[in-house]
């Protein structure tokens, strides 16, 4: 347990917590909804801490970031916690917190010394929500700071604009879930608002974040023409149509174990709309099929990176363009990095 940022008392010994857009008050020996947040006796603490849960290291395509250095590794972890309640998560077993924390001590200034020591390029706050484990991400991506390691956001989206601003110069990269294209499917089926992330979405890009968007297709939820056709407009208007957006195959998981496998023509259907709607970059994730996760230069059609599963097999850029026509195609880091 350690003191938590984003407190801010209120009266008769309750507490605001500030983390994220659900803004829970807190009263005395109450948790937040992601179960990690609490007052103890009128101060904010993180139950979890420093405590990680998950630490491995991991292809940076598996983030899964296509377009921020690509073909290196990534140190990622996470604690348990969540402030959703996604009925399709992937990663539960740490989202969802029964009985006593899990999780091994770390020192920040150690995880950033480790990365550097095993060749990581950056590290990941990832496999659960980052924003309940806001103190170890601030504290880690500082350390970064001063080994030249990236720092990347796996995340819901659903930070505070409190958390953002903290966030603010120590992240570098982002992919975000953007789960639905409905106010009704966040409300519902993960706990959340669909606004809100949009709203931080654009915040993210303003700061000068390099963001992808993931949507997992889950059929007869969120897999309709209309809902699609949302999502990338939304993206290709607000967040520029060189922004890469990742549709991913669902499995059945969770609390949708009824629900079938996302079709392949449901996930091509999304592709194309997402190319329709004037989106330069779309992926086809969790299918095992050679091109549906290749980088096409929007200027000549050529392959320019070619991916085998989460492994690189092929760059033909130069400086971030395309080596036969010059286009742009992966932007600079906003600052020096290895």
């Amino acid at each position: 347990m350690r003191p938590a940022l984003l407190g801010k008392p209120l009266a008769a010994g309750n507490i605001l917590c500030q983390a994220c857009g659900h803004f829970c008050r807190l009263s005395p020996g109450a948790r937040g909804r992601c179960q990690v947040r609490a007052n103890e006796g009128g101060q904010l603490v993180s139950l979890v801490g420093y405590r990680v849960a998950a630490l491995h290291v991991d292809p940076i395509e598996k983030k899964p970031l296509f377009h921020f250095l690509p073909g290196t590794t990534t140190l990622s972890l996470g604690t348990q916690g969540c402030n959703f309640h996604c009925h399709f998560c992937q990663n539960w077993s740490l989202s969802c917190v029964r009985g006593p924390i899990q999780g091994d001590e770390v020192d920040p200034a150690e995880l950033a010394q480790a990365a550097r020591r095993l060749d990581c390029a950056s590290v990941a706050f990832t496999y659960s929500e980052p924003t309940v484990f806001l103190e170890l991400v601030v504290a880690t991506a500082d350390q970064c700071r001063q080994h030249n390691l990236a720092t990347v956001l796996v995340s819901n989206g659903f930070q505070s604009p409190q958390a953002l601003k903290l966030l603010d110069g120590r992240i570098d990269a982002a992919n975000i879930d953007l789960k639905a294209g409905s106010e009704d499917f966040y409300r519902n089926i993960c706990g959340g608002r669909l606004v809100t992330v949009q709203k931080n979405l654009v915040a993210m890009r303003r700061m000068g974040w390099h963001v992808e968007v993931t949507t997992l297709i889950i059929p007869g939820h969120n897999d309709s023409d209309a809902e699609l056709t949302s999502i990338a407009r939304f993206l290709a208007q607000e967040l520029g149509p060189h922004t890469p957006w990742h549709v991913s195959r669902f499995h059945p998981c969770h609390q949708m174990p009824h629900v079938p496998p996302t079709p392949r023509a449901t996930l091509l259907r999304a592709r194309d709309i997402g190319r329709a709607e004037g989106l330069h970059f779309v992926f086809v994730g969790n299918v095992r099929e050679a091109g549906l996760e290749d980088t096409l230069c929007p200027g000549c059609g050529h392959t320019v990176i070619r991916r085998l599963g989460f492994h690189v097999t092929e760059m033909a850029l130069r400086d971030g363009a395309c080596r036969h026509c010059g286009q742009a195609i992966i932007a600079p880091p906003s600052r020096s990095l290895p």
